[in-house]
C-alpha cells in the first residue's frame, strides 16, 4: 500500500522532477479519495518556471540567441493561465463527469490500492487521450479549440503551456468508458500524469532517445506532430506511448526540417483572437452552404472538408512548405519590452494567489487577465486605463499582492501614471501595442 505521509512530501524536490517525467510509482501514488489526490498540476509550476529557465539558458549557450521570443512566449504562458480559469469554480469536466458515471453505471470496482489497478488505468488514460486528441484534429468544432496549442510557430517548453479554454467541455466525453471499471481517485492521479509528461517534449534541443523511441512520446516524434509539413499533418497523437500511433496507422518519423505552426498561419499575439478565431471561422464558413447538410459538416467534418470530398478533406489547398518560412516575430522597442514583461509578472503573481487562495470571483479575475490584450485597436489606450483600473482597485481592497510588499506603493503609482498617459494620449508606445 501507497505511504500515507506521500502527500506531505510532494514539495520535495526528487518528487517534483519525477512526477514531471512520469516516474512515480503506484505505492506512492495511488489514494483511495479523490480529495487525497495531490494537485500534481498546480503543484508542478516550479518545475515548469526551472525547466523552461534551463531550456533559456541551454538554448543561448547551444545557438548564441534565444528560443524562446518575448511575444509568443508570453503569449503561451498565458493561455495556460486562461486555460486554468474555469477550475477556479468548477472541478474539472473530465473528473466531475468521471465520477458521476462511476457512481451509477461501475460494472467493475478495481481495487485501489492494487498496482495493477494503477498500471491500467495508466494505459487507459493514454489510449483515451490518443482518442481526445485524434478527434480533435478531425473534427472541426473540436479542432476550433485545439488549433490554440498549434497555433505557434516556434517549438519550446513554452509552447506546452499553450493550452485552450474549451477544449475541456468536450475531451471528458471520451474517458467515460474507463470509469466503468478504474477508481477515480486513480483517474484523477493519472490525468494529471499524462498531461505533465507532455510538457517536456515540447523541445528542440532534445534531438533523439534511441530506443525510448520505439515506445515512448518523445521531444522527436512530438516535433512532426507540431508541424505544418505536409507529412506531419495529423501525426504522432499519442501522449505518453507512441505505440497508439504505431497500432493505428498515425506514426511519422522526422524527416525533413520540421516548420511550426498552423496550415494557415495567424500573425498574432492577442490572446483572446488566438483563442476564439476559429469558432468565427467555421460559423462564417458554414453560412456560405445551402444546405443543413453542408452547414453541419462544416462543424464535425475535418477542417480540411469541402462539399464533395471526404470526411477529412485533403490538402490541395495547403500553402507550400518550403523550410525557409520565417516564425511571427515584430520587432519592440525596449521600453514596451520592459512594460509587457513588468505588467507580465504581476498578473502571474495575481494567478498564483488566486488558484492558492480561490477566494477572488471569477469575473474579476477575467478584467485582470486582459493584461494580455495588448490590443492593436483604435481604443487600446481605453482598455489599457480599464486594465489598470482594475489592478489598483484589486490591490486596494488585497484581492491581490504585489510581487513584494515594498513594491506596494510603487506598483499603485506605476499603473496610476500609465492610467494618466493612456487617458491624455501621452504614452509612447501604448496606443500602438501589440496583440499579444
Amino acid at each position: 500500500k501507497r505511504n500515507p505521509g506521500y502527500a506531505a512530501e510532494l514539495g520535495s524536490l526528487s518528487a517534483g522532477v519525477r512526477t514531471m517525467f512520469f516516474m512515480l510509482t503506484p505505492n506512492e501514488s495511488a489514494f483511495e479519495k479523490v480529495e487525497d489526490v495531490p494537485q500534481y498540476v498546480q503543484q508542478a509550476t516550479p518545475f515548469f518556471v526551472g525547466l523552461m529557465v534551463l531550456e533559456l539558458v541551454v538554448g543561448v549557450l547551444k545557438t548564441g540567441g534565444s528560443v524562446v521570443p518575448l511575444g509568443d512566449g508570453l503569449t503561451s504562458i498565458s493561455a495556460g493561465m486562461i486555460s486554468r480559469l474555469p477550475l477556479l469554480v468548477m472541478r474539472g469536466c473530465e473528473l466531475t463527469a468521471y465520477m458521476y458515471v462511476w457512481d451509477r453505471y461501475c460494472l467493475v470496482e478495481l481495487p485501489w490500492d492494487s498496482a495493477w489497478t494503477w498500471w491500467f488505468t495508466f494505459l487507459g488514460v493514454d489510449f483515451c487521450y490518443y482518442w481526445v486528441h485524434r478527434f480533435a484534429h478531425e473534427v472541426s468544432i473540436i479542432w476550433a479549440a485545439h488549433q490554440v496549442h498549434h497555433s505557434s510557430e516556434y517549438y519550446n517548453l513554452t509552447t506546452a503551456l499553450r493550452q485552450s479554454l474549451t477544449q475541456q467541455f468536450t475531451s471528458w466525453i471520451f474517458y467515460l468508458p474507463l470509469a466503468l471499471v478504474a477508481p477515480p481517485a486513480i483517474f484523477a492521479v493519472h490525468i494529471q500524469l499524462n498531461l505533465l509528461y507532455q510538457f517536456w517534449i515540447h523541445t528542440e534541443l532534445i534531438r533523439d532517445l534511441g530506443p525510448l523511441e520505439w515506445v515512448f512520446n518523445t521531444p522527436k516524434h512530438h516535433r512532426v506532430h507540431h508541424g505544418r509539413n505536409l507529412y506531419c499533418i495529423d501525426k504522432n497523437y499519442g501522449g505518453i506511448l507512441i505505440i497508439w500511433d504505431r497500432l493505428f496507422g498515425t506514426f511519422a518519423l522526422e524527416s525533413d526540417k520540421v516548420v511550426y505552426g498552423l496550415v494557415f498561419p495567424i500573425k498574432t499575439f492577442e490572446i483572446l483572437y488566438v483563442q476564439l478565431h476559429y469558432y468565427l471561422y467555421l460559423w462564417r464558413r458554414s453560412n456560405t452552404y445551402k444546405t443543413i447538410s453542408n452547414k453541419l459538416s462544416t462543424f464535425v467534418k475535418g477542417p480540411s472538408w469541402k462539399p464533395g470530398k471526404a470526411r477529412l478533406g485533403d490538402h490541395i489547398d495547403n500553402p507550400k512548405v518550403t523550410g525557409q518560412e520565417v516564425p511571427h516575430s515584430p520587432s519592440w522597442s525596449l521600453p514596451l519590452q520592459v512594460y509587457v514583461v513588468i505588467h507580465f509578472l504581476l498578473v502571474l503573481r495575481t494567478y498564483h494567489d488566486l488558484f492558492e487562495n480561490k477566494m477572488v470571483r471569477i469575473r474579476k479575475t477575467v478584467k485582470e487577465y486582459t493584461h494580455i490584450n495588448f490590443i492593436r485597436w483604435p481604443t487600446a489606450a481605453v482598455l489599457e486605463t480599464l486594465r489598470c483600473v482594475v489592478m489598483v482597485t484589486m490591490q486596494r481592497y488585497s484581492y491581490m499582492t504585489p510581487l513584494l510588499p515594498s513594491l506596494a506603493v510603487a506598483t499603485e503609482g506605476h499603473n496610476t501614471v500609465v492610467m494618466s498617459l493612456t487617458h491624455l494620449n501621452f504614452g509612447p508606445f501604448l496606443p500602438n501595442i501589440p496583440r499579444i
